[in-house]
């Protein structure tokens, strides 16, 4: 009696367990609660001495990479800006609405080197621009001639992240309330063939400075996050 008494109560603990576990996983998506943006929109074409460069064709991936990227983005933007120099930056975009496992945004320092490109640092940084501050990241990637320096964040809910323990403590608390965060990624890059790349990560600083200041501050926090805009 007292064994089969037992086995009672594991099994109702073990139900009671999973029934808990099923209404604690995430389902309401923050996507699914702010209204309908689109990323050519949010992000200005000509802004501070900056315009798109409609000279530069958009590159897009194969087919196979394509299929990849539609399956973790809702949307991805690139373009090429100019300025009156006739110093160009690269801007690339990508949303994602369901940060969820599996379907979280890749780290650019990992795509950077699939493509071929070989990773010659990366190192963190902070973006002070306005009384916001933004933790970023900056890399200096290299393939054959090609020397390319990076900036960039991720922003997962309403938080930038730069590392995975940050994108998860921001995803857990999230989930905390039920909640799935969105994501996107903000990658500034430009070519440049001296070995000394603080000037380029200066003039990327500058054009997200420019380019911040343009965007409409109630849609900022969209792209910074509402944590850097409140710092």
């Amino acid at each position: 009696m007292n064994s089969r008494r037992s086995a009672l109560v594991a099994l109702a603990g073990m139900v009671s367990a999973a029934a808990l576990a099923e209404w604690a996983r995430p389902t309401i998506k923050e996507s699914d609660l702010r209204p309908e943006f689109s990323l050519a929109r949010l992000f200005p074409t000509t802004f501070g001495d900056w315009v798109v460069d409609a000279s530069i064709p958009v590159i897009v991936p194969p087919p196979d990479q394509q299929e990849i990227l539609d399956k973790i983005y809702n949307q991805t933007l690139a373009r090429t800006y100019v300025n009156r120099q006739g110093q160009h930056i690269m801007l690339s975009v990508a949303y994602g609405g369901d940060q969820s496992d599996g379907l979280t945004v890749h780290y650019p320092e990992v795509c950077y080197v699939a493509q071929g490109f070989r990773l010659e640092w990366m190192r963190p940084s902070r973006l002070t621009i306005d009384g916001f501050t933004i933790p970023t990241k900056q890399l200096l990637t290299v393939m054959g001639g090609r020397v390319e320096p990076v900036t960039y964040w991720i922003l997962i809910g309403d938080q930038a992240t730069t590392s995975n323990t940050e994108r998860r403590l921001v995803t857990l608390r999230y989930g905390l309330h039920r909640r799935i965060p969105e994501g996107m990624l903000v990658r500034v890059s430009s070519i440049d063939p001296s070995p000394n790349s603080e000037p380029a990560l200066a003039l990327h600083a500058r054009f997200i400075a420019d380019m911040l200041a343009a965007i409409p501050a109630g849609h900022r926090e969209w792209v910074i996050g509402k944590v850097a805009a409140q710092s």
